[in-house]
């Protein structure tokens, strides 16, 4: 596991268990996708869509309180748009519309039905927002892990919680 967070680009690398036609599959497939991240309806094409639903409570495995400071949020839908996609190696995606810049993943087999991901988002706005991009993203890595390996995911939250604590330790 190799991260780098700065104040205006997060870099998360992540071997999976699984291989890389699968892990496309939990990027593209809004199912899959709401299994470890948001899902929403997806348009597979550069300019398309890719839905984005906040239903965190649901990433884990049993109740998972979600805190005060997220409910606000819970039900959540909106959409991004693809700016670059090609299956099953890359998917870019906008944030915020772009204002809170671009989430880039890249697919990589990496030995026998492993898979390398490379997730970056570029283009973030400072600190507070390296802060919360660096514990979601994170911790959805660390369920998209257990998913893929087939292990339980006990608490989204308080793996939301290591992941925050490690961005601001990054971030000093």
């Amino acid at each position: 596991m190799a991260d780098t967070i700065t104040a205006d680009t997060l870099r998360f690398e992540r071997e999976l268990a699984a291989p890389i036609e699968t892990v496309w599959q939990y990027l593209v497939d809004p199912e899959l996708r709401a299994r470890w991240f948001m899902g929403g309806p997806t348009e597979a094409r550069a300019g398309g869509a890719i839905g984005m639903t906040m239903r965190h409570g649901n990433l884990a495995d049993g109740p998972d309180p979600m805190p005060e400071r997220y409910a606000p949020f819970d039900g959540k839908a909106w959409s991004e748009t693809i700016t670059r996609i090609e299956p099953p190696h890359l998917l870019a995606f906008t944030w915020d519309g772009g204002a809170a810049g671009e989430v880039t993943i890249e697919l990589a087999q990496a030995g026998e039905g492993r898979t390398r991901l490379m997730l970056t988002h570029a283009g973030i706005r400072g600190i507070p927002d390296a802060k919360n991009f660096g514990g979601g993203w994170g911790a959805h890595l660390a369920v998209l892990e257990k998913r893929l390996a087939g292990e339980h995911v006990a608490s989204f939250w308080a793996l939301h919680a290591e992941a925050e604590q490690r961005a601001t330790t990054a971030l000093g």
